[in-house]
């Protein structure tokens, strides 16, 4: 019995390393730090995942596949740019409150399946990825920012793909699942914004 539990405590332990590097960006600076960074957030997920389900909804009704990768190369990429802004000491106004509208946004054009040609698409998802990118780079400040924004972007390019086969694999049996997700993202919003 005590063998196992001391195989439980180090798995825990090992499993809790990352999230250690998550808490205090400027002293890790570093790839892992920045890769845990996106995936010990709500808000991070919810939107990362929202994006990926968008783009497969975008895909499906338009029957443009290029959605699949435009705009969620999009969000990344203008996510990217928003890093390199904080990081070089630029300010942006509202960051937090950009944040969580993207939660509450994202969710209910999910919810109400909206189909926009995919330029629009990329160009929304990027406003609001230029805020998360500035959040990211605000918390890190200059301390390790290669490391730490190249694992942030590979973390949300890895949500952003989940989000694009959970699309299509529930699409497969009613397209209603999805808005029932982007439903409870919007609402998990709300919670993040009053709770």
């Amino acid at each position: 019995m005590f063998k196992r539990l001391s195989i439980t405590a180090a798995i825990f332990a090992a499993a809790a390393a990352p999230a250690f590097a998550h808490l205090d960006p400027q002293e890790h600076g570093s790839f892992m730090a920045g890769f845990s960074h996106p995936l010990f957030g709500m808000d991070h997920i919810l939107v990362m995942l929202a994006v990926g389900l968008w783009a497969a909804q975008i895909a499906q009704g338009n029957n443009n596949r290029r959605a699949l990768w435009l705009v969620p190369a999009a969000f990344v990429g203008t996510m990217a740019a928003g890093f390199g802004i904080a990081v070089s000491g630029i300010d942006l106004p509202f960051v937090e409150p950009a944040i969580l509208a993207s939660v509450i946004a994202l969710g209910l054009l999910v919810a109400m399946a909206v189909r926009l040609p995919v330029a629009a698409s990329a160009a929304i998802v990027g406003v609001f990825a230029l805020f998360h990118g500035h959040a990211h780079g605000g918390e890190l400040g200059a301390a390790g920012a290669l490391q730490f924004g190249a694992g942030f972007v590979i973390a949300t390019a890895f949500l952003h793909v989940a989000g694009i086969a959970l699309g299509l694999g529930i699409a497969r049996f009613s397209p209603y699942i999805a808005r029932v997700l982007g439903v409870v993202t919007a609402l998990l919003g709300l919670s993040l914004v009053f709770g």
